[in-house]
């Protein structure tokens, strides 16, 4: 499986030009039993080969458990975005198709250090008592996913309670079960509810924080 074509580098380099600060893919991964693996690796490294503001940690999922523990991995392949700081940004999967724009656009927020959300958002994301984590489920063909992932991202920029998980569904047939994910894209909020679908961010913030009690929001 070619992920990065000849013809898609110049295009992804103009893409992460505006670029600020270095920003580090740390990735798990393993050797045996595990689909896509070697691919996502190799797209991993191939993207970070177009930007010298770009670097690459491989860890063994098996064998690394310290960084394992470190980063709260619980499956892979696992990709963290982070700068200086782990926002708590991951991407479970293969980041293929539609997926593929959504690592890009999560590289740009983490390297220029701030959500981009509007003032409203801000604010009620500094309301927060609680910690949050979101679940994207997506897949690589879904034109809707790329929008919830990235606000759930923007979400984990702006808060420090925030964790969002970016999961292609294919390859989590497990987890598609246990969360009853019958279209993309579906979020899981603290494992047990659910926004369907891509909103607006102002819709979107309200639809996750409604499902929050009301003493952590």
């Amino acid at each position: 499986m070619v992920l990065l074509r000849d013809e898609d580098v110049a295009e992804i380099r103009g893409r992460l030009e505006p670029m600020t600060s270095p920003v580090k893919l740390v990735h798990f991964t393993q050797e045996l039993n595990l689909e896509y693996g070697f691919e996502t690796r190799q797209a991993l490294e191939d993207l970070t080969k177009i930007s010298d503001k770009l670097s690459l940690e491989t860890y063994n999922y098996l064998l690394d458990k310290e960084k394992v523990t470190e980063y709260a991995v619980d499956k892979v392949p696992a990709t963290v975005i982070r700068n200086s700081k782990d926002y708590g940004i991951r991407f479970f999967g293969l980041p293929a198709g539609y997926e593929f724009a959504a690592l890009l656009d999560a590289i740009l927020a983490v390297s220029a250090g701030d959500s981009g959300l509007q003032p409203e958002s801000r604010e009620k994301l500094a309301q927060l008592t609680q910690p949050l984590h979101l679940q994207v489920f997506t897949t690589p063909t879904c034109p809707n996913c790329p929008p919830a992932v990235r606000l759930a991202y923007q979400f984990a920029i702006e808060s420090d309670l925030v964790r969002a998980d970016g999961i292609e569904a294919t390859e989590f047939p497990d987890l598609v079960e246990r969360y009853r994910v019958l279209a993309v894209p579906r979020t899981i909020i603290n494992g047990n509810a659910s926004v369907e679908g891509a909103m607006p961010e102002g819709f979107f913030l309200d639809a996750i924080l409604k499902t929050l009690p009301s003493d952590a929001r």
